[in-house]
């Protein structure tokens, strides 16, 4: 009896086993991660499949299977479903990502802005690239570069890149002598291919390359005989869209529109902007007023139209004059073109025998034969003046190191800006006896 008792026993034991074990899972094909801030994963492929999990930006995600351009995937506890994988994160991209926000903690800011809407954050300067964090409004973050591009679809190509083949495809069946006799019997039984119809006898006339006549036309708008057809139409021209490199608040770096964002400048000193639009802007000083409130002065740069390969076409520095109680420009340059990066910083001048150091700003710009230079000029009080300009190669990408080289101090070797009575003895051999 008791043989009889364990032996049911053992077998209740298998079954409950083999029910706990469920189904097989199914082999995973490649890795990836979660490009957009949140991602739904559905059930099935169709958008009005009921959504099975929400993933964050940055979640690791399991690759089952690929069709077109959806994905289906498997969370981190295990439920499996579809999502768009053009929305998805290879590891490179993901890493790459990582070093973006590294090497943007180090280039300096031209300015900060901010939204009034919610605005995304995309990994690249395209409409559809991935994004991976939502600017929420008057949300502001800092401006590091910028960089013109076509407005094209984008061509992520993510699913080539995530599929990695972890299991060996199973080998070709090769055909047996049976089945190529079986083939071969059967194209026996199959009738005769029927022989080709012979061409037209005009087949030469029918061969030339003259458009046949438009009868769906009315025949008003026919052209006449001898009369020379209107030109075709030129391709449209593809349209170029402006993107800003951002930092948010986060540390987290990446491309928005440059139009969706505005900057944080006084209104009081943003209303001389004369409908331009202010592409930096930098503090350059205090000064307090006769009421006690502390005011600052200003430098910032400004562009006539966007759509440019250069950042500005336009610079001013303001001031603010305590006794008349409003904003001054001091200094003004016009019709130039200038390249981020720009910088205030602390300068070095000479004052007879006296060095002693001031606020000075350095900004790029381009000379007439084109070549690029950077300008360092010092802000003495509520006069600025030209003290230095040496050569500046081109920046690869806005993600250029050498961008943090303008707030270094400039080149001992550069030759200052001559006073006015050094200029006129320059011109005037008779004052110069030497």
């Amino acid at each position: 009896m008791r043989g009889i008792f364990a032996v049911v026993m053992a077998a209740l034991l298998v079954v409950s086993v083999g029910c706990k074990q469920g189904p097989a899972l199914a082999p995973v094909i490649g890795e990836a991660f979660a490009g957009p801030v949140t991602l739904n994963v559905r059930q099935e492929i169709s958008l009005k499949s009921p959504t099975v999990a929400t993933v964050k930006h940055g979640d690791r995600l399991a690759i089952l299977q690929v069709r077109r351009r959806f994905t289906r995937v498997r969370v981190s506890n295990g439920v499996e479903g579809w999502c768009d994988g053009e929305k998805l994160l290879t590891p490179q991209q993901m890493d790459r990502l990582r070093v973006t926000n590294e090497v943007a903690a180090k280039l300096p800011s031209q300015g900060q802005a901010m939204v009034f809407d919610l605005l995304n954050i995309h990994t690249e300067p395209n409409r559809q690239a991935p994004s991976f964090h939502q600017l929420k409004e008057n949300d502001r973050m800092e401006i590091l570069g910028h960089r013109l591009v076509p407005r094209l679809p984008f061509q992520a190509a993510v699913n080539k890149q995530l599929v990695v083949a972890t299991e060996k495809p199973a080998p070709k069946k090769r055909a047996t002598r049976r089945d190529r006799d079986k083939g071969k019997a059967e194209a026996d039984d199959r009738p005769p291919m029927p022989r080709p119809p012979a061409p037209p006898s005009n087949w030469m006339e029918l061969s030339r390359r003259t458009p046949l006549p438009n009868y769906e036309t009315k025949p008003e708008s026919r052209p006449a005989p001898g009369a020379k057809s209107a030109p075709a139409p030129e391709a449209e021209a593809v349209r170029l869209e402006d993107w800003s490199l951002v930092r948010s608040v986060e540390g987290r770096a990446g491309w928005v529109l440059t139009r969706a964002l505005a900057m944080t400048i006084p209104d009081e000193v943003a209303q001389y902007a004369e409908g331009q639009r202010i592409t930096s802007w930098f503090p350059l000083g205090d000064v307090t007023a006769e009421d006690g409130t502390v005011k600052k002065h200003y430098l910032w740069t400004t562009i006539q139209q966007g759509g440019q390969e250069y950042e500005f076409d336009g610079l001013r520095v303001f001031i603010f004059n305590a006794r008349r109680k409003r904003y001054e420009t001091a200094f003004r340059l016009r019709d130039v073109k200038g390249y981020y990066p720009s910088a205030v910083h602390p300068v070095e001048v000479n004052s007879g025998k006296k060095t002693y150091e001031v606020t000075g700003f350095s900004v790029v710009l381009a000379k007439p034969d084109g070549e690029l230079e950077r300008r360092t000029y010092a802000f003495e009080g509520y006069r600025v003046r030209l003290i230095s300009t040496s050569p500046w190669a081109p920046l690869a990408d806005p993600f250029d190191l050498k961008a943090t080289e303008i707030t270094r101090p400039v080149d001992a070797g550069a030759e200052p800006e001559r006073s006015l009575w050094e200029r006129i003895k320059a011109r005037l051999p008779f004052l110069n006896p030497s």
